[in-house]
C-alpha cells in the first residue's frame, strides 16, 4: 500500500494573519488548525505533507511548521504559489492583484508529488475520521489514473451560528459518485430549516446534502488534467482581474468530459472552521471536547 500526501493550501494565510511567527492558536497549547490537520493525517498513515504557500512569507511559515515542529513523524515539503507563475506563452496582466485560485495551488505540487494526494485549506478542521477515510481509499490508488474522491459532509455539519457559509452542493448517482458541483454562497439555518438565498428566494436544502469542504483526493495524473485546462481557462479569462480558477471548475470538467470520476466518501466528522471572528471561541470549545474524548492529547506533539 503506497502512503498518499498531503496537500495544504496555506498561500493565502500572510494576508491574513501578517506575522506568522503568532498564528492563532486554538489548542489548548497554542497549536493551529494546521496541527490538528497533520496530526491526523500522520496517524491515518500519510508520509509526506507538502505546503503551498508564498515566497512573502515563507521565512515566517517554514519557522513555524516543519519537521521538527512535528517530531520528524513525516516528510515536509514547501511550494510556492505566485500571480506570475504561468503556463509558456502566458503573460501576467500588470493590474492582475487576486491568486490565481484554489486549482492553480493545487498545481503548484506537480514536481514533488507522485503518489496519490488528499487536498486541504490550511484554516479548516476537518476532523480524524474524514482523515482515516480518504487516508484509506488514497493508500488503494497507486499506478491508477482518473480515480479521484473528495470526502463530502452532510451541510447541516458545516454551518456557522455566526452568519452565512460557502459551499458547495454536491448531487451524487445511485453509485456514490459526483455528477456535479454548484457552489452556494448563501447558506444558513432560518426558522429550523436550512437554506441558501443565492437565487433571490429562500431554497431549501435537506440535512443531509452533502457538500464539499474542499478535502479532495487525486491521484497525480491530475497535474497533466489541470495544465491543460488552465491554459484553456487564461485564453478565456487572463484580462478578468477577478478569475479564479477553482478546484470544483477542474472537477466539474474531468466528470463532465469522462476523463475522470469522483467517489463521494462519507464520514462521520464534523467540521470545524473560522468563518467569522466569532466562530473561534467555538472551534477552541470543541477542541477541548475532543481531548476530553480522547480523540487528541493534550500536548500534540510531545
Amino acid at each position: 500500500m503506497t502512503k498518499p500526501t498531503l496537500l495544504v493550501l496555506a498561500a493565502g494565510m500572510g494576508s491574513r494573519y501578517g506575522s506568522l511567527k503568532q498564528m492563532d492558536g486554538v489548542g489548548p497549547n497554542g497549536e493551529a488548525i494546521i496541527d490538528y490537520s497533520v496530526y491526523d493525517a500522520i496517524r491515518a498513515g500519510f508520509g509526506k505533507v507538502v505546503f503551498v504557500i508564498r515566497h512573502s512569507f515563507a521565512q515566517d511559515f517554514c519557522e513555524v511548521f516543519n519537521a521538527e515542529r512535528f517530531g520528524h513523524r513525516i516528510e515536509v515539503e514547501y511550494v510556492f504559489q505566485e500571480l506570475d507563475n504561468l503556463p509558456d506563452g502566458f503573460t501576467l496582466p500588470a493590474e492582475r492583484q487576486k491568486p490565481w485560485g484554489t486549482n492553480h495551488a493545487v498545481m503548484m505540487g506537480a514536481d514533488v508529488i507522485n503518489t496519490p494526494f488528499a487536498v486541504i485549506n490550511a484554516d479548516d478542521f476537518y476532523g480524524r475520521d474524514a482523515y482515516a477515510v480518504i487516508g484509506r481509499y488514497l493508500s488503494e490508488l497507486a499506478g491508477s489514473e482518473g480515480k479521484y474522491c473528495m470526502v463530502g459532509y452532510e451541510v447541516s455539519k458545516t454551518l456557522s451560528e455566526n452568519g452565512t457559509v460557502s459551499r458547495g452542493v454536491c448531487t451524487v448517482d445511485a453509485e456514490g459518485n459526483l455528477q456535479g458541483m454548484v457552489e452556494r454562497t448563501k447558506i444558513e439555518r432560518v426558522n429550523g430549516t436550512i437554506v441558501f438565498h443565492d437565487l433571490g428566494t429562500d431554497e431549501p436544502l435537506a440535512e443531509n446534502t452533502p457538500v464539499s469542504m474542499n478535502l479532495f483526493g487525486f491521484t497525480p495524473d491530475y497535474f497533466a488534467h489541470s495544465e491543460a485546462y488552465f491554459k484553456e481557462f487564461l485564453k478565456d479569462n487572463i484580462d478578468n482581474l477577478k478569475s479564479e480558477f477553482f478546484i470544483p471548475l477542474m472537477v466539474n470538467k474531468v466528470i463532465n468530459d469522462g476523463t475522470a470520476s469522483m467517489r463521494v466518501l462519507q464520514t462521520s466528522a464534523k467540521w470545524f472552521g473560522v468563518t467569522y471572528k466569532e466562530d473561534k471561541p467555538q472551534l477552541m470549545q470543541k477542541i477541548e471536547e475532543l481531548i476530553a474524548a480522547g480523540e487528541y492529547p493534550r500536548n500534540l506533539w510531545e
